[in-house]
């Protein structure tokens, strides 16, 4: 096996905050590949760097058999790995160990939507369809139910109770090319569905909206019993700042570990592989553990 050594500028930064965290996490996955070729890959499995100063036990990326690793931030701020994956079986992983304040999402009622004339730039291209978000098709029914509601919170508050009633969750109706229009007429998806309609009512809503993805376990909730996976969420720019906010759960969570943000789930891809290949395993972990 080997792992990976990450370019310069990732250099982890201990978690030396001078206070003891509430919470310790396990984080990690293993994921088995079958492919006739060599294929090249592009990862985006890595922990987000604005959690580095949280990680005890950095997740370096294994790779079995073992083949050269090099790492790139693209235009999102996301770390991601190329490898070329042999033929055969072919296995990737990570164990991590992350610190985190133990507190939930943060809500902010106050919060209040800013003028599109008055956005920072950085936040424009998360006002524009995207992908899977196609606010084109969407703007007129997301104007029809939040167009004389409140404002600022309380309409990404509204939007997101709307699409968690409209969207029936379940890991059987998962579909990888499922967007966010078609989330709305068939009314059943995964988290990532609920994130894609969330993020097209709130970008149509003229408020920037963008996609996430990481580690999200039943830390401090009752377990829930259904297979672990990656989780996807949503983050809205209200006031000065981007906020969590979470269509599936609809409730603050705790423990939510970020891996990368993306216009959508298009540019967030745990793997994009350029080669026939078949995804034979699948394990993802997250769970609260004793500090070390």
């Amino acid at each position: 096996m080997t792992y990976e050594r990450r370019a310069p500028f990732q250099t982890l930064v201990p978690a030396t905050t001078g206070q003891t965290p509430r919470l310790q996490m396990r984080v990690g996955f293993e994921m088995i590949y079958d492919c006739p070729a060599p294929t090249p890959m592009i990862l985006a499995l890595s922990i987000h760097h604005s959690r580095a100063p949280d990680l005890v036990r950095p997740d370096l990326l294994f790779t079995s058999p073992a083949v050269p690793v090099t790492a790139y931030r693209d235009l999102f701020g996301n770390w991601c790995s190329r490898i070329v994956a042999p033929p055969g079986r072919f296995v990737l992983s990570t164990d991590a160990l992350v610190n985190d304040s133990g507190e939930p999402d943060v809500v902010a009622p106050w919060a209040t939507q800013t003028p599109v004339e008055l956005l920072p730039e950085s936040t424009l291209v998360y006002l524009l369809g995207s992908r899977y978000c196609e606010t084109d098709q969407l703007s007129e029914i997301a104007w029809h139910h939040f167009g004389h509601g409140p404002t600022g919170w309380a309409r990404v508050q509204a939007i997101c109770d709307f699409v968690h009633q409209r969207i029936e969750f379940g890991y059987h109706h998962a579909r990888r090319t499922r967007t966010a229009w078609e989330a709305y007429n068939e009314g059943q998806g995964v988290c990532r569905d609920y994130a894609h309609l969330a993020i097209a009512f709130c970008r149509c809503m003229n408020i920037p909206a963008r996609y996430c993805t990481g580690y999200l376990g039943d830390i401090r909730i009752p377990e829930v019993p259904s297979p672990m996976d990656f989780a996807g969420w949503f983050e809205a720019y209200l006031g000065d700042r981007w906020y969590t906010f979470d269509a599936r759960n609809n409730t603050p969570r705790i423990g939510r570990v970020l891996m990368a943000r993306g216009r959508d789930a298009c540019d967030v891809a745990l793997a994009s592989t350029f080669g026939p290949n078949t995804l034979s395993g699948f394990t993802v972990w997250a769970s609260e553990v004793t500090p070390e």
